[in-house]
């Protein structure tokens, strides 16, 4: 079979590397990785011909179907209907214009349970908390976005205006911020190579900036790139854009502007920046002008924002999603990978050596789509193949708990940082999110 098996990832158009045996049971919209049982010797980062991916890509956009349809009730109610999961009580939250399909049980094992279910009609692409923990925004195939008060579980709105609507492409990446004004925003980039800018209590897009290519650069030159990733930098002033023409752009959050294009050189004897597409960006927590971002090349480039290439860069990751996290406290990088081998490891930021990698779990192999670091002792990681998300303790690198029996991949996760909520974690799959709770927590039940 062709190592160009067409599929389409959580972060835009991508084409599996590898040999494929069984397509999975996956949607099959244009901006959804349909997984492949590969042959294990099978290296994922292999290189593919960016011209003939592109082509194939810009095909499937072009038969993408607008699958948007308006509802004539808007704020729909939340609607209490079934119990599933671990436990009782167990809530699933359904809008009643949509009707499910899922034939699958999800269940959990260890200490964590389902404490809800969110039903959003369409695909979930992505999903993040706000840094205050009181809402939950989640970012759809066809284009919007879906706002859920975390204080009672309900659905509160959709962003989504009339460009987003006639383009009918996924969003990305979205990334909660405060203006200057302390206005609650949500930033957002879609697959299309917009960026918006939403107040989030009003409903509104406050601004929209086209991400435009780099004429002749990467997979994206000419004009054309599709935005796949999204960072705000610690002070909320700056945010960071990567998409599929390898480079990393840089705006000012008060003017809108584009600072500048973060890219490689044009020498062949150092590799100081990307050269193909790029998945995740992320900004350091606590150094304004430093981020690091990763992608298909197999590479993590860390970047000054003072400077137009990648001050330098460690070997391994092979990145198609938002799988690079940083901790702070110990200045460690923990990265996840679209592969069955080394699919989680762990790095130091100031070294770039790796300091440990998490093995596999005994209930299958997961090829890394979304992780994060939770808390001090543990780290959340998911992906597909087994569809499966594990909590895994960062000491003894064992998996504590599970939430299986998913029938889709699950390509976006976060966690709640502050409030009563503090430690929830969100995960999504096919047109659901699950909202995941841990022994200990004391989260009434909706």
């Amino acid at each position: 079979m062709s190592n160009n098996a067409t599929a389409a990832s959580r972060r835009g158009v991508f084409q599996a590397h590898g040999d494929g045996e069984e397509e999975s049971k996956q949607p099959s919209h244009s901006y959804m990785l349909s997984d492949f049982d590969s042959d294990p010797s099978t290296d994922p980062g292999s290189e593919t011909d960016p011209d003939s991916e592109e082509a194939e890509s810009e095909a499937e956009l072009d038969r993408a179907p607008d699958t948007h349809k308006e509802s004539a009730t808007t704020g729909l109610d939340l609607t209490e209907l079934r119990d599933v999961g671990k436990g009782p009580q167990t809530n699933v939250y359904k809008e009643e214009a949509y009707i499910s399909t899922t034939h699958t049980q999800p269940k959990t094992k260890g200490e964590l349970h389902i404490h809800s279910v969110l039903e959003c009609g369409s695909e979930v692409m992505t999903c993040q908390f706000n840094n205050e923990g009181t809402l939950l925004a989640v970012g759809l195939s066809d284009g919007a976005i879906k706002l859920y008060s975390m204080d009672n579980g309900n659905f509160l709105q959709t962003l989504r205006d009339s460009s987003s609507i006639l383009s009918s492409l996924p969003v990305t990446a979205l990334r909660f911020t405060l203006s200057s004004q302390s206005r609650c925003l949500l930033l957002a980039t879609y697959a299309s190579g917009i960026v918006r800018s939403w107040y989030v209590w009003g409903g509104e897009c406050l601004w929209g900036v086209r991400d435009v290519g780099e004429t002749g650069g990467g997979e994206g030159g000419g004009g054309q790139r599709q935005t796949l990733s999204l960072s705000v930098s610690a002070s909320g002033e700056k945010a960071a854009t990567g998409g599929s023409d390898s480079a990393i752009h840089l705006y000012d959050l008060s003017t809108h502007q584009r600072l500048m294009t973060c890219k490689a050189s044009s020498t062949r004897t150092v590799m100081d920046g990307h050269c193909f597409r790029v998945f995740a960006v992320t900004f350091h927590p606590e150094m304004e002008r430093e981020l690091i971002s990763g992608g298909w090349d197999n590479t993590i480039q860390f970047w000054d924002t003072r400077q137009q290439h990648s001050v330098r860069m460690l070997s391994g990751p092979h990145v198609c999603g938002d799988t690079l996290q940083i901790d702070p406290a110990v200045n460690h990088i923990l990265s996840g990978s679209w592969r069955r081998d080394n699919a989680l490891e762990i790095w130091d930021y100031v070294s770039g050596q790796k300091v440990t990698e998490v093995p596999h779990d005994y209930q299958g192999e997961s090829k890394i789509y979304t992780c994060h670091w939770l808390g001090q002792d543990h780290i959340v990681a998911a992906g597909s193949q087994s569809n499966m998300l594990r909590v895994i303790n960062r000491w003894t690198m064992t998996t504590e708990s599970r939430l299986l029996g998913l029938s889709s991949a699950v390509f976006g996760s976060s966690v709640c940082l502050a409030g009563k909520w503090t430690g929830l974690i969100a995960a999504t799959s096919g047109t659901s999110v699950y909202l995941l709770e841990r022994d200990g927590q004391q989260h009434s039940k909706k």
